[in-house]
């Protein structure tokens, strides 16, 4: 008997979608820590993470040198504005990792060989973080993504599911920002309600299949009762906030933008949303997929989908025509890392107390390479302006780069997937 397939069954990702509560996973006012409530409140910490999935050249993304005296490369000459702001990696990836594009799935994860058959993923280091420290916030995380090709994010909860993305820029700012009628939320708070009532209708029929299915399925199972209890908690969460007033700000809500060739537009409109959602305290934890594919037109001097010049041979034209593109995203992400820098943190530089790691999964999209993957971490109250050089034929595991962060957040954490300690060189301001 499959239960999944039962005519009544419910797909999570309709349900989700349906009652809104994707991104929602808050607590009551009354939980909040003092320190958030008191006149001597210290900024909380935040983590941002950002993969573009198509590779960044390594040739143009590495610096010569090591330490603080390197020599900028060409992509990081455009980020030079926040040289003292950021380390730049090279020498990591996650041992195991070898699926050449499909490890974008676990870029957060660092879950082995995900070309392999029978490929199960486990917990992003985002939502790891997020369920640690994400409660005090209406939004426990953000999973969000500017692509050209479906909603694919690189988030995973405890059960190793992908976590759909919200990938329209206008959604976003309504969800973050507009507050509904008394007539909405009142809608809205009934179908969280009917949505409860309808979980413990499917986990009353799911448990009564325990004992007849087999060892393999009762796994499958235990994993579909702890999705279960998450959506619990969102429901009893998110109903809480529903008649909490959302924060004011001055932006105004961005146009609905689906045209493949401006993924740069849509891709600066999150920039922007992310940076309003950490400075009103909506989230701590945001994770942004980017899948530049497509012809992006508004690109001067780009007129060939990006994938294909990915492989581009080395020959001179299709590397100068995919140099465009990832400039284009250095760009929109330096705009960014000024933005959290201009922004003011209870004394301080949002920057300052928000860790933001940038990178791509594979060290070169060219061959597929599964080591040397370009990585840099701005951001977070750590010690910058350094380049960190591993072993080329050794790489460190990401893994402790994530451990790193984890700890920053204050999470007491010394493992994450093959990462175990922190990352040697990447010490606190």
């Amino acid at each position: 008997m499959n239960f999944v397939a039962s005519p009544a069954a419910l797909s999570r990702r309709t349900f989700l979608r349906g009652v809104g509560v994707t991104l929602a996973l808050p607590m009551l006012e009354a939980m909040r820590p003092a320190f958030l409530r008191g006149a001597n409140a210290e900024a909380p910490r935040r983590l941002v993470t950002i993969q573009t999935n198509q590779g960044i050249m390594p040739h143009l993304f590495f610096p010569a040198g090591e330490g603080r005296g390197y020599e900028v490369s060409p992509y990081l000459k455009i980020l030079q504005p926040q040289r003292d702001n950021f380390t730049v990696f090279s020498g990591l990836s996650h041992p195991g990792v070898d699926g050449g594009h499909a490890n974008e799935l676990c870029f957060l994860t660092g879950a082995p060989h995900p070309a392999g058959a029978g490929f199960r993923n486990s917990v992003s280091v985002d939502q790891f973080a997020a369920e640690r420290v994400g409660n005090d916030t209406r939004f426990q995380s953000l999973v969000l993504a500017a692509s050209n090709a479906g909603d694919r994010s690189m988030s995973f909860n405890r059960a190793g599911t992908l976590i759909p993305p919200e990938t329209s820029a206008a959604r976003l700012y309504r969800t973050l920002f507009v507050q509904g009628s008394e007539k909405e939320i009142a809608s809205r708070i009934n179908d969280l309600r009917s949505g409860r009532s309808l979980l413990d209708s499917v986990r009353d029929r799911a448990t009564r299949l325990e004992n007849s299915v087999s060892a393999m399925d009762r796994t499958r199972l235990d994993q579909f009762f702890t999705s279960i209890r998450e959506l619990e908690q969102q429901f009893v969460q998110t109903e809480a906030w529903e008649n909490k007033q959302k924060p004011k700000v001055a932006m105004i809500e961005p146009k609905e933008n689906k045209d493949p060739a401006q993924l740069m537009t849509r891709l600066r409109s999150m920039y922007d949303l992310i940076k309003l959602a950490l400075e009103t305290d909506s989230t701590r934890i945001v994770s942004l997929f980017i899948q530049p594919l497509g012809v992006l037109t508004e690109i001067n001097g780009v007129s060939h989908e990006t994938h294909s010049l990915t492989h581009h041979g080395n020959r001179p034209e299709m590397i100068e025509e995919l140099q465009k593109i990832e400039e284009a995203q250095f760009h929109a992400f330096r705009e960014f890392l000024g933005g959290l820098q201009s922004a003011a943190d209870m004394g301080g530089p949002l920057l300052d107390r928000t860790a933001v790691l940038y990178g791509t999964c594979m060290g070169n999209a060219n061959g597929h390479s599964n080591q040397n993957w370009p990585m840099l971490l701005a951001g977070g109250g750590f010690k910058h302006g350094q380049h960190l050089a591993f072993p080329a034929e050794r790489n460190e595991p990401i893994g402790k780069l994530f451990v790193s962060l984890l700890q920053r957040l204050g999470i007491e954490a010394d493992q994450f997937s093959s990462g175990k300690g922190s990352i040697r060189g990447l010490d606190l301001a």
